[in-house]
This record gives C-alpha cells, sequence and structure tokens, in this order.
C-alpha cells in the first residue's frame, strides 16, 4: 500500500499496481537537478504562470465586448447592447489584471505586488483605451475578407465562419498586450487561436488594416514581420527566418528582425514561402508553393517553374514532350 495527500490535505491508501515508485522517485530527481541549474527559467507552476484557461475565457468576453451582437450571448440586443459591454468588459479587464499580475510577478522578481499590481493596472487601462481602436481594424478585416472571398454571402458570415478572423481577432488584441509589455500572456492568447484554427500569427508582429487571410490552415507569420495594408494570404504560406544569429555562447539572439516585410497590396497565394529579412514590394504578387529568400520590387509577380507535361510511350524509353504551360 502506498499514500499520498489529496487536494484537501488528508492521506490517501492505494495500491501501487504497477509499482511505479521508482519512476516518480526518478522524475523528482530531475525536476530537481533541472531547477537548480536553471533558477533563472524556475518553474512557477500554475499558481505563478498565467492560465491558458482563464485567458481563453477573457479572449472570449473581449471578443463580445467588441462584437456584442455577432459574439455575444443570444440574450443580447440592439437595445441592451451597451449594458451587456459594460458589465462584461468589467469582468474581462478584472480577470485579465489577474493574469498580468502573474505574468509581471514571474518576469519581474523582487518587485513589490503593489509595484505589480500597479503595472497591470496600467496595462489594463491602456488596453481597454484601445479596444476602440481595434474594432476600426477587424472591421477593415471582416470587409476585405467579404470583397476578397466571392463565397463569402455576407459580413456576419465572414465574422462568424471564417477561422482567420477568430485568428485576427486574437492577434489584435495580443499585438496590443505585447506592445504594453504583456508578452507571455500575449503569446498564451495567440496561441489559442493556433490551436483552434491552424493559423500562427505572433503577437510580435506588426500586421496593418483590412488583412484578409483566406482559409488560413498552416499559416505562419513570425515574430519581427511588418506587413502593410490591405494584404491578402492563402493557406500554408509562411513569412519565417531564413537563419538565426547567435551570441559569442552560442546562445540564439531574440529580437533581431528575422522575417519579411510585405508592403500593401500583396497577395501571396497558397504553399509561398518567404524567408528572412527581405521586401516584398507594394502591388506584387506571390504565386503559389514559390520558395522566396530575397527582395522582390513593387508590382512584381514572381511565380514557380512551368510544369513540362510529357507522355511515356509504352514499350519506348522515349519521352514524347506534350506541351508546356
Amino acid at each position: 500500500m502506498t499514500s499520498a495527500e489529496s487536494q484537501d490535505g488528508e492521506q490517501e491508501s492505494f495500491t501501487d499496481f504497477w509499482e511505479v515508485d521508482h519512476v516518480v522517485n526518478r522524475l523528482s530527481d530531475i525536476r530537481r537537478s533541472w531547477r537548480a541549474a536553471n533558477t533563472s527559467q524556475f518553474e512557477y507552476g500554475v499558481e505563478g504562470f498565467p492560465s491558458r484557461t482563464k485567458l481563453a475565457k477573457v479572449t472570449e468576453e473581449l471578443s463580445a465586448v467588441l462584437f456584442p451582437l455577432r459574439l455575444g450571448p443570444g440574450h443580447v440586443r440592439p437595445h441592451n447592447e451597451d449594458e451587456f459591454v459594460t458589465k462584461t468588459l468589467q469582468i474581462a479587464l478584472s480577470r485579465l489584471h489577474s493574469q498580468l499580475r502573474l505574468e509581471l510577478t514571474y518576469a519581474l522578481p523582487g518587485v513589490t505586488p503593489d509595484e505589480i499590481a500597479t503595472q497591470a493596472s496600467a496595462i489594463v487601462a491602456k488596453l481597454s483605451r484601445a479596444l476602440p481602436q481595434i474594432r476600426i481594424l477587424l472591421d477593415t478585416d471582416i470587409e476585405a475578407a467579404f470583397r476578397g472571398d466571392p463565397a463569402a454571402r455576407s459580413v456576419d458570415e465572414v465574422l462568424i465562419c471564417y477561422p482567420s478572423i477568430l485568428a485576427i481577432i486574437h492577434y489584435r488584441l495580443a499585438h496590443q498586450l505585447h506592445q504594453l509589455g504583456a508578452p507571455l500572456v500575449a503569446r498564451i492568447i495567440a496561441e489559442i487561436a493556433h490551436g483552434r484554427t491552424g493559423i500562427d500569427i505572433h503577437p510580435g508582429a506588426t500586421i496593418g488594416e483590412g488583412f484578409f487571410i483566406d482559409h488560413g490552415t498552416g499559416v505562419v507569420i513570425g515574430e519581427t514581420a511588418i506587413i502593410g495594408n490591405n494584404v491578402r494570404i492563402y493557406q500554408g504560406v509562411t513569412l519565417g527566418a531564413k537563419s538565426f544569429p547567435t551570441d559569442q555562447d552560442g546562445a540564439l539572439v531574440k529580437a533581431m528582425p528575422r522575417h519579411p516585410v510585405v508592403e500593401d497590396n500583396v497577395v501571396i497565394y497558397a504553399g509561398a514561402t518567404i524567408l528572412g529579412r527581405v521586401t516584398i514590394g507594394q502591388g506584387s504578387e506571390i504565386g503559389g508553393n514559390v520558395w522566396l529568400a530575397h527582395d522582390v520590387p513593387p508590382n512584381s509577380r514572381v511565380l514557380q517553374a512551368r510544369e513540362q507535361n510529357q507522355v511515356l510511350t509504352p514499350g519506348l524509353d522515349v519521352v514524347v514532350p506534350l506541351s508546356a504551360s
């Protein structure tokens, strides 16, 4: 028989059917060794680290604040939406404040709890004041999706059904928090959308208005990417880094500009991969499955190599060219 402490502090007895004591002891030794060797990255656990579950709820509430009639609960109507927004915003910001305090406590050891609370309050207040501008930006994103997709029948359909809009809502909120000094909470919010949509937008990326991702699965946008206005990309597009500079100790240098700059009115088709700090000039079109690691002048069209269609003649070692497309 083996005993363990339950959540309420009482000792519980159970049979170690699989004889796991040696595994438990070994894992305990490994954790202690890791923590001793990595004191600067000490694990705080769920009590000292922002909660993905709670931040998902905060993001859901903030989304409802931004679009109460479409993303809010069913009882919201034009006559009571201001009341709903007031109550929901108060709740969401209070919950966010508690999560920000956890991040700041984690990131700023030695800072007093009062100072942490003051910093968290300042971030919450600035985010709250930024929500109207975030709503305006999201309206341009939704309108771009409606204009750019012939299958879209209404802007409401785009808002409710398109995974890219869910990802962009999360990104716009996360980007604001990232800019305000809460990169960990921002990253968690972005990763919530990544898990739900397959669209990976780092909150550090800078994205202009009228941004549209068609379909979206497999899109990756790196931390230092800069995207202009009225840019449209399709599924499977990567705006990534070509190389990762290291310091004298071999550690990666953080936050170096290493992702593409995409100027206004660019279209990037499915499966294209653009790597490094290259610039795609305004008005350009990048074709599907293109691999690109150099600058592109404005108003360019970049396509992959032409397909060669050939017919193999049965019984003969002869290839007969059919056409070139």
